[in-house]
């Protein structure tokens, strides 16, 4: 795994001052994506021995603090834990999966993460992305585009939220935020 400089290029900067919402780049954190067939009773168990959580109902997350597990698909999860401790999570679903047809891969650094919070973040959000985030409840996972970057959005608390997407659109995704954040419509983009 590389360092927090490699990790999150460009992104150890403020946002600007006065913004119509709060964005900030994420702590690094460890993420992890298993794949397998999520109603299999072995692939639940190998979830909760290696995390404590249970598969989520679709679009949904299970867990908090350190460990939350996010569904993103019909047959992927994406685990969110302590960057240090991705590796061991990886090695102890595989442990715990035993034979079953699954895949577990630790993807902290292919990607990063952004939190945008405020009685504005919505409107933020929804300049670029085709979903109507003020209607998602606490804990809904979608995947979409924010200006037509693919990225994850979980709605973590009433005001705030997570985007996460491709390391390698992060500084596109940071600029795109802050400038969005600052604009008071559209038209202002």
């Amino acid at each position: 795994m590389s360092d927090l400089t490699l990790a999150r290029p460009g992104l150890d900067v403020a946002a600007p001052a006065d913004l119509g919402a709060e964005v900030s780049a994420s702590a690094l954190r460890g993420m992890v994506i298993l794949r397998g067939d999520l109603a299999d009773a072995g692939f639940a168990a190998a979830l909760d021995a290696a995390t404590g959580c249970a598969v989520p109902d679709t679009r949904r997350t299970s867990g908090d603090g350190d460990i939350r597990v996010l569904w993103m698909s019909i047959d992927e999860l994406m685990v969110f834990c302590d960057y240090a401790k991705a590796d061991d999570l990886v090695a102890a679903f595989m442990d715990k999966a035993g034979d079953a047809h699954v895949l577990a891969v630790n993807v902290s650094d292919a990607r990063a993460i952004f939190s945008v919070s405020g009685d504005k973040a919505h409107r933020v959000l929804m300049k670029g992305a085709p979903v109507d985030v003020l209607a998602m409840a606490v804990g809904e996972v979608r995947r979409t585009r924010i200006a037509t970057v693919a990225v994850g959005i979980a709605k973590t608390a009433d005001d705030a939220y997570e985007v996460f997407c491709f390391r390698s659109y992060g500084a596109y995704m940071w600029n795109w935020l802050t400038v969005a954040a600052g604009a008071e419509s559209l038209s202002d983009l």
